[in-house]
């Protein structure tokens, strides 16, 4: 079958090279040009693309069914893996983007072990274990003494990027 002169497998191959090349420009640019707006989002619109010329290149290479059938298998297909996507992959990534992040301030009070050892006018460091993984941080001895490897500490405050740390009793 043809389209404006053009046949529909060259059309498919076309859209599917096309979707391919838009996504590797939005994973390398997407920080940049932000553009979600809801159910249009980029992503979605882009793997729905892929999705359907890939399957309408390959009913229509492999198989004798009607173009229109192909199409709409296509489109059906397509849309379940995109909607897929958007349930399972995207809204847990981004739930999980913003309990990833953490700041200074929130560090008080926490509990760290120190991999490094804290000499008495210097600095060590700690591992302070999160949801996320593990922290590595600066450390100094809130009260300039010595802190050995494997003691187990607690933040008392955080300046200029360094937990200032005691030990910790329990």
């Amino acid at each position: 079958m043809e389209l404006f002169g053009v046949s529909i497998i060259s059309i498919y191959l076309a859209v599917l090279v096309i979707s391919a090349v838009l996504i590797l420009f939005s994973i390398f640019f997407s920080d940049i040009i932000h553009a979600d707006i809801g159910i249009l989002n980029p992503t979605l619109l882009l793997s729905f693309l892929t999705i359907l010329s890939a399957c309408g290149y390959l009913l229509e290479r492999y198989s004798g069914m009607n173009s229109l059938l192909i199409l709409g298998l296509s489109a059906i297909a397509a849309l379940i893996a995109a909607i897929c996507f958007h349930f399972f992959v995207l809204i847990p990534l981004s739930s999980a983007e913003e309990s990833l992040v953490y700041n200074e301030e929130s560090l008080k009070g926490r509990i760290g072990k120190v991999i490094t050892a804290v000499p008495k006018d210097g600095f060590g460091e700690i591992m302070i274990e999160s949801t996320s993984g593990h922290i590595s941080k600066t450390a100094a001895s809130f009260y300039n003494e010595v802190i050995e490897n494997g003691t187990e500490t607690i933040v008392v405050e955080v300046r200029d990027r360094i937990c200032y740390v005691v030990p910790y009793d329990g």
